[in-house]
């Protein structure tokens, strides 16, 4: 069989690979300390579980609309309003099987052959293969750990040509953990909206922001930029719901929503009757306190990490400001980030991901979301080897 170009140019996930690799190697008997997770090491909150056997009991297993049912798009506009300061109705809501089906149906809406999506690096490493499968190209902007992972305006404006159509805006970061303040997101959605440039707000990490901060979302700064903004978020990393498949997106654009829901009615229809209701019970009964108390483990974890690795000989990183990822420089000449991840599982028997992955080859990315026991012993091991090999 002739498989297409646009299957062939898509890369696998290197993280869900290193996560399997590591998963056998520990079926086998072998003592791996995996860092590679992309989700919380919390369980779904009872209540939340139960809501969905309710569901499953009272025979809520058939189709929705295809755009999600009313109460959940309903429950999703009072968070907005109450979170976010952002007033949608619920026709203005898509949900979808999880934030990335979001992130994918709105490049599919907007990106065709010849236009460009510009995106910061290091970046998730789903986004330019997103962008890559509506056969629009993806534009970097480099950051490093000098300019706190975040782009400049100058920057933005350099990187904007007529063939731009969109900007992703991911804070807090993954893999960085960076997020942007208020003013440098309100000069970055002037000059998209100058523009009429799309800009696409991932901001799936808002729950999990250190330090005391408050999550700030680019499409409350001003009309201009709220209409010209899509905002991503889901349930997944706030109420430790990733296996459950629900994401939504907003925005004010109706031509726009109108055309995802088209788009997902042809794909998945709708997202699983069951993961709906698991969703509405955690946004509509959910107290602040759960979501709280994984916050502060992460970031007790989080001060745990950053200490260490900075005393590290050959690692250094930035406390991150968010999510749940520390994403570390590699001082050691010669190696790539893809050598240091395969020596330190072959060798070390830890699990990390290469920065390579995300953009940048000089990086490593570990997540703490794991318990502070494995933490340790892991990063003991990480501490061991580069020593060894300095």
């Amino acid at each position: 069989m002739r498989l297409s170009s646009r299957a062939k140019s898509v890369s696998p996930s290197l993280t869900l690979a290193i996560t399997a690799k590591a998963k056998k190697m520990k079926d086998s008997g072998i003592d791996v300390v995996s860092f590679g997770s992309g989700e919380p090491d919390f369980d779904t909150p009872d209540h939340i579980k139960l809501a969905a056997i309710k569901s499953i009991q009272q025979g809520f297993t058939k189709y929705t609309a295809e755009s999600g049912t009313d109460e959940l798009k309903n429950a999703i506009c009072e968070k907005f309003q109450k979170d976010n300061s952002l007033f949608y109705s619920p026709s203005q809501i898509v949900v979808s099987c999880g934030a990335k089906h979001s992130l994918y149906n709105i490049i599919q809406a907007v990106c065709e052959k010849g236009d460009e999506v510009i995106i910061p690096s290091p970046y998730w490493l789903s986004y330019p293969e997103m962008v890559n499968l509506a056969e629009a190209k993806p534009i970097f902007i480099k950051t490093d750990d000098s300019s706190g992972f975040r782009i400049q305006a100058p920057d933005l404006k350099k990187a904007i040509t007529k063939n731009t159509k969109a900007l992703i805006i991911n804070s807090p970061s993954n893999p960085t953990g960076a997020i942007y303040t208020k003013e440098e997101l309100m000069e970055i959605g002037k000059i998209a909206a100058s523009k009429g440039i799309l800009i696409i707000s991932d901001e799936i990490y808002e729950k999990i922001i250190f330090d005391g901060n408050s999550h700030v979302s680019i499409a409350a700064l001003g009309e201009d930029i709220f209409k010209n903004t899509v905002v991503v978020n889901g349930v997944s990393k706030s109420f430790a719901m990733t296996g459950w498949r629900i994401g939504y997106l907003a925005a004010s654009n109706n031509e726009l929503v109108t055309a995802i829901k088209n788009i997902q009615s042809h794909s998945t229809s709708n997202p699983a009757s069951i993961s709906q209701m698991a969703a509405l019970e955690a946004l509509k009964n959910s107290d602040a306190a759960i979501v709280g108390n994984m916050r502060n483990e992460f970031e007790k974890r989080r001060g745990y990490i950053a200490c260490r690795i900075n005393k590290i000989k050959g690692l250094s990183c930035l406390k991150p400001e968010g999510a749940f990822y520390v994403f570390c420089r590699i001082h050691k000449k010669g190696l790539s980030s893809m050598e240091v991840t395969d020596k330190l599982l072959d060798e070390a028997k830890i699990a990390v991901v290469p920065g390579k992955v995300f953009g940048s080859d000089s990086h490593i990315r570990l997540s703490f979301a794991t318990s502070m026991e494995n933490i340790k012993k892991g990063i003991d091991r990480i501490e061991e080897w580069f020593n060894k090999n300095g």
